[in-house]
């Protein structure tokens, strides 16, 4: 059976990391549009306008068991209405860790860290209103960081004064009390969480929910005889705009997966 791993970058790379750990028998194919990239810089309608004519094509191209949407701008957005559109395909989305940080936030001070798109948004508000009401939760847009996780996947390393600048919004002191929770809301910014941590002004807990997301789509597998194999299949990458950046390239196919 196919998995089909989506994001606009890179970022999904976390996801699909640990989806193969738990659905090892599975083929995997990732796309990545980078012809869109990034999404947290585009309007609403257009965005989800290009996003329904994509999966229209992808689902009737690999017609996947289970479609991992990698992204919070693209899931908080989209993911309603193309099960509405899409209704025998099976998503599974991406949004911002609001309940579990609200469940484990001792100060009460809450993070959220995310692009643009994804902090205005009306479904991330609601997750506040619904499992955050009792904390202060402060939703930073970052307009540069996933292109700074992109440049350091590719390149390997980063401007770490450029990363400071970005998260520096999430800290407060409130009453004598310190933000402890930041939640990564960006698929991206996992793999610039070491040099989030070196260079935070004080240590808190940064909540990434790619193992959660990789759950979350086995139990929505259907379900595979004992005596299945692993497919002779290699798992693929595609990128939308057929034309990738050759260190992504060699980055994709480090994560053993083959560039169509």
């Amino acid at each position: 059976m196919t998995v089909l791993v989506f994001d606009s970058g890179i970022g999904g790379l976390t996801v699909l990391r640990e989806a193969r750990v738990l659905m090892p028998a599975n083929r995997f194919v990732y796309v990545a549009d980078d012809a869109a990239f990034p999404y947290g810089n585009w309007e609403e309608k257009p965005l989800l306008d290009h996003m329904t004519a994509l999966f229209g094509r992808l689902i009737g191209e690999w017609q996947p068991s289970v479609i991992i949407i990698a992204c919070n701008t693209a899931s908080t957005l989209a993911i309603d209405h193309l099960r509405q559109v899409y209704p025998q395909q099976v998503f599974v989305g991406t949004v911002p860790a609001i309940k579990p940080a609200a469940e484990r936030t001792r100060s009460g001070l809450v993070s959220v860290l995310a692009t643009p798109g994804t902090v205005k948004r009306q479904y991330t508000r609601d997750l506040i209103s619904s499992y955050a009401s009792k904390c202060h939760v402060r939703l930073v847009g970052s307009r540069n960081l996933a292109q700074l996780a992109e440049t350091y996947m590719r390149e390997g390393f980063v401007d770490e004064d450029a990363v400071r600048a970005e998260i520096e919004p999430c800290f407060i002191e409130k009453d004598g009390r310190h933000t402890d929770i930041v939640v990564l809301a960006c698929t991206h910014y996992p793999f610039l969480v070491n040099r989030m941590r070196k260079t935070a002004p004080w240590p808190v807990d940064w909540i990434d929910t790619s193992e959660a997301i990789a759950r979350r789509a086995l139990s929505l597998m259907p379900v595979m005889h004992d005596d299945a194999l692993v497919p002779d299949e290699p798992d693929l990458a595609i990128f939308t705009s057929e034309n990738p950046d050759p260190h992504v390239v060699r980055l994709m196919r480090g994560f053993g997966l083959s560039v169509e």
